[in-house]
């Protein structure tokens, strides 16, 4: 049988090394640390531009290995100096709320795109081993602008594999899809809506892909273990429609159909029918391998047993598709 993502992964990888979390005062980012925590690595580094959440986030971990670094990754010196002595850099810090950027695509531009450039050139002259970052499934046949900025995100960090060249920095990318509980997901705003005795549902016919914060930990270190530079890590994950995910959070709750918000789709794919023809199936993971093989990286590294040319993962179509109990189950575990 196979093993899964939470089976399979460890932290093994973080052991004797220094790392540092962008975005690192966000739900991903705090759960990434706390984990991190628990390994034997020498050095967490909070990096995030929210000074209230640093100020909060310092006194829930008192760990004297855990440095805070307020700072944006829009300024490329701030990350210089924030990435000196670095080995890995988990980057989880964007834009991520389709409305908000719809609303002001500069701003998600600057963040989401010219924030990823900067890491790379910050983390290439600093000569950061591994950096792995974390995409979405919006970001596979994007209709949104946070989608876009995300393809270009995915698309910068797996060319800077050439522009390393001999150099020892490696860059990979984890995607995924709705991380349940996190900030501003649906299943808090659910929650909310309940007290006040009436939900909102944009489209029944809505389908997504779900996964657990450990799960997401999971994925990012074992991303951190495979990659050589270049690969898109992809978990293998249940979908629901958001119907069920409606009665699972809040039973009975009245509901109001509003419409599909800016830039939404009804369904989500995790990996595109153009991205098959170079995926394989390792088990715990499906891999997208890069188009190009970069210079001292990926030489006869294509492992597991590639998926049908064919291939789509979609949300609508992929299985498991959790029933209420399941989902129930799962909804349960959240916070």
């Amino acid at each position: 049988m196979t093993k899964t993502i939470l089976q399979q992964a460890t932290t093994s990888v973080l052991d004797g090394k220094s790392v540092l979390v962008t975005g690192g005062t966000g739900s991903f980012g705090k759960a990434f640390v706390a984990k991190a925590l628990t390994s034997g690595a020498k050095k967490v580094i909070v990096f995030s531009r929210d000074e209230q959440k640093h100020y909060v986030l310092e006194r829930q971990f008192s760990d004297r290995r855990v440095r805070f670094f307020v700072g944006d990754i829009r300024d490329r010196d701030r990350l210089q100096t924030a990435l000196r002595d670095v080995d890995i850099v988990v980057h989880a810090a964007a834009m991520k709320h389709v409305p908000i950027c719809e609303y002001n695509p500069i701003e998600a531009v600057q963040t989401n795109v010219n924030g990823a450039r900067n890491l790379i050139e910050a983390a290439m002259s600093n000569g950061v081993e591994r950096v792995i970052a974390l995409s979405t499934d919006k970001a596979v046949s994007p209709a949104n602008l946070y989608g876009a900025t995300k393809l270009c995100m995915e698309k910068l960090l797996i060319a800077a594999n050439a522009y390393a060249g001999d150099r020892a920095t490696r860059f990979s990318i984890v995607r995924y899809g709705n991380v349940m509980g996190s900030a501003g997901s649906v299943i808090p705003l659910f929650r909310s809506q309940q007290n006040c005795g009436q939900l909102t549902i944009t489209d029944a016919r809505m389908t997504r892909f779900w996964i657990e914060m450990p799960e997401a930990i999971a994925l990012v270190l074992r991303g951190l273990e495979l990659m050589t530079g270049g690969e898109i890590f992809i978990p293998k994950l249940p979908s629901s429609d958001i119907e069920t995910l409606a009665e699972a959070v809040a039973p009975g709750t009245p509901r109001t159909v509003v419409g599909i918000r800016p830039g939404e789709k009804l369904h989500e794919q995790l990996i595109s029918g153009e991205e098959a023809r170079r995926t394989c199936d390792i088990g715990d993971l499906l891999v997208v391998w890069p188009e190009f093989t970069y210079r001292q990286t990926l030489k006869n590294a294509r492992f597991g047993e590639p998926v049908p040319e064919d291939f789509i993962y979609s949300s609508e179509t992929a299985e498991p598709r959790l029933g209420l109990e399941e989902t129930r189950e799962k909804v349960a575990r959240v916070a």
